[in-house]
């Protein structure tokens, strides 16, 4: 049952990665674009260290930093990515 959860979440993942890439194609803004990828790239990633966690739990310390981590650098990258593209950022 564990295999067979850990490597539905590990498809998910892979599902969610491509359907965060599958809008970069089509004609909405750049913004909506690097949104939507990096949700689902955030998404994806989680979902198959949660995956991989239960696949092989001995790596626990170092696979819960890599969420940890996921966590915090997209967080912190979509707020960069927002303040570059803002109004105010580009008139100074």
């Amino acid at each position: 049952m564990i295999n067979f959860l850990s490597y539905a979440l590990i498809s998910l993942g892979i599902v969610f990665w491509f359907w965060g890439t599958w809008p970069l194609i089509g004609d909405r803004s750049v913004l909506f674009k690097l949104h939507t990828l990096s949700v689902a790239d955030t998404l994806g990633s989680m979902s198959i260290m949660v995956g991989l966690l239960l696949k092989i739990p001995s790596e626990w310390p170092l696979l819960i930093l890599a969420l940890i981590s996921l966590a915090i650098w997209n967080t912190v990258l979509g707020y960069v990515l927002a303040y570059c593209s803002s109004s105010e950022a580009n008139h100074e």
